[in-house]
């Protein structure tokens, strides 16, 4: 798929300097770009590569000042990355646009599908399912019984969604997320054994929701699992039973939730962070990479390391940290003067 400089200028709303004609099919880093890609310039630190890159056209600031020779056609916009940002975002809609039912798939008689959707070879669809408009279903994804999927929601190849799960609107789950399994639900017994609880609860995801290649969301043991809406969920990331997410909030890979924890709106979540069960964290929170949080944390705050301490005070403990060899070197001169000076006194 070509495109002109002008047709993306019109698109952007931005304007045009060098050739309107000018032609690319493929989008590049500033850096590695070659002729016939699109890049985009916003940080000042690239702003060598503007006089050095192949690129056939560069997307870059408004008040962009050139202090060289260009070879490529500029489109100035206001915000160059959002601008790079908007492109992208068509890019991969052309990329996904598939519409038809592949064979072989099987859709149960009692599932209801919108309007020009599409679902994969070997996809299964259950019992009553009820699928909306525009909605992409990659091949040899599992759908169960009773799900809802709203409109614009893509599910790419391999997720498994379990029975129940409601999924909002323009949500995207990636290949291999597994929605809906059980939450980790044991009693022990007298006997040493463990009986499992039934996990009789669903998950449902709000609205533009995007879930992480191979993460698993549990359901709930009784009631639901809930993403609130516009959270963006990374790879490789465990939310267990029970859990509720706030609006807006972001998870790096890696990070685990335990069952029944309460998350506010707007909170972020560096990568490997954890979480134990039964708390509640506020809205606006940010949870450095790597931290464990053990205790309940109120709005507004940002925590680090393990376990989870206010940012002032860990960068306290980090500083001793970083002295413990010569804090421990000092320690052992002084045992050696006490034992002399003990040994002095004696004599």
């Amino acid at each position: 798929m070509e495109f002109k400089a002008q047709s993306i200028a019109d698109f952007l709303g931005g304007t045009v300097e060098g050739d309107v004609e000018a032609t690319v099919s493929d989008v590049a880093k500033i850096e590695e770009a070659r002729p016939g890609t699109l890049a985009f310039l916003s940080n000042p630190k690239y702003n060598k590569y503007l006089y050095e890159s192949k690129a056939t056209i560069i997307i870059v600031n408004q008040d962009l000042e050139v202090e060289g020779d260009v070879s490529a056609t500029l489109i100035r916009v206001p915000d160059a990355y959002k601008a790079f940002a908007s492109l992208l975002e068509l890019v991969q809609q052309a990329k996904v646009n598939k519409i038809g039912i592949e064979n072989p798939s099987y859709i149960d008689p009692s599932a209801t599908v919108g309007k020009d959707v599409y679902i994969g070879a070997f996809a299964y669809i259950g019992k009553n399912v009820r699928i909306g408009n525009h909605v992409r279903i990659y091949p040899q994804v599992y759908i169960g019984d009773n799900t809802t999927i709203k409109d614009d929601t893509i599910i790419f190849a391999g997720a498994k969604i379990y029975e129940d799960t409601k999924i909002g609107e323009a949500c995207i789950i990636h290949a291999g997320a597994v929605i809906g399994a059980d939450g980790f639900g044991f009693a022990p017994t007298e006997d040493g054994t463990y009986m499992k609880i039934p996990q009789v609860g669903n998950v449902i995801l709000e609205d533009f929701v995007e879930i992480g290649a191979n993460t698993t969301i549990d359901c709930a043991t009784m009631g639901s699992t809930i993403i609130g809406k516009g959270t963006k969920i990374d790879n490789l990331v465990q939310i267990a039973h029970n859990v509720e997410v706030g609006e807006n909030t972001v998870m790096a890979a890696l990070t685990g939730i335990s069952g029944s924890t309460k998350i506010g709106k707007n909170c972020r979540f560096g990568g490997q962070a954890g979480v134990v069960g039964h708390i509640t964290i506020g809205d606006n929170v940010n949870v450095g990479a790597m931290s464990g949080v053990a205790k309940s944390i109120k709005s507004n705050k940002t925590v680090l390391l393990a376990p989870a301490m206010d940012m002032a005070q860990a960068a306290k403990v980090t500083v001793v940290w970083r002295n413990l060899p010569q804090l421990r070197d000092q320690v052992f001169d002084l045992e050696k003067q006490v034992k002399e000076i003990k040994t002095k006194l004696a004599e």
